[in-house]
Formats: C-alpha cells, sequence, structure tokens
C-alpha cells in the first residue's frame, strides 16, 4: 500500500474528522472509500458518455417510452 500526501482546505478536514468520529471509522478509511467512490463515478460518466456519443445507438421516443411504461397506447 502507498502512502499519499495531499493539501486540504481546514474545513474539509474538519468535516472530515466530524465523519470519521461519527461512523467511528479512521481519516484514512474514509479518504480511501471516497476516492474509490469518486473513480467508480467517473468511469460510470465514461461509459454514459460513450454510449451517449455511440452513432449506432438511436434516441429513444420519450413518449413511446412512456406509454410502454404506464401500459397506456
Amino acid at each position: 500500500m502507498a502512502r499519499i500526501e495531499a493539501i486540504v482546505p481546514d474545513e474539509l478536514i474538519a468535516a472530515l474528522d466530524a465523519a470519521a468520529a461519527r461512523l467511528e471509522r479512521s481519516r484514512s478509511e474514509l479518504i480511501c472509500c471516497a476516492i474509490e467512490t469518486y473513480l467508480e463515478e467517473l468511469e460510470d460518466l465514461e461509459i454514459a458518455e460513450q454510449r451517449l456519443n455511440d452513432p449506432c445507438d438511436e434516441p429513444l421516443d420519450w413518449e413511446a417510452v412512456k406509454s410502454g411504461l404506464v401500459g397506456t397506447s
């Protein structure tokens, strides 16, 4: 496992410490969890952007989708 250093604003440190105390976890655990979540969200965003920009993927007609979900025609 690697060790990293970062400059973090005092307000974030205070919020981090409060959350760590409330959750009974360490700063390090919360930081690792936050980074992991951020990277997962970033990957999801990149996949969504690829799908949106896929010229082979035709857009759906919202009215057709809505009527299919509601069960009306």
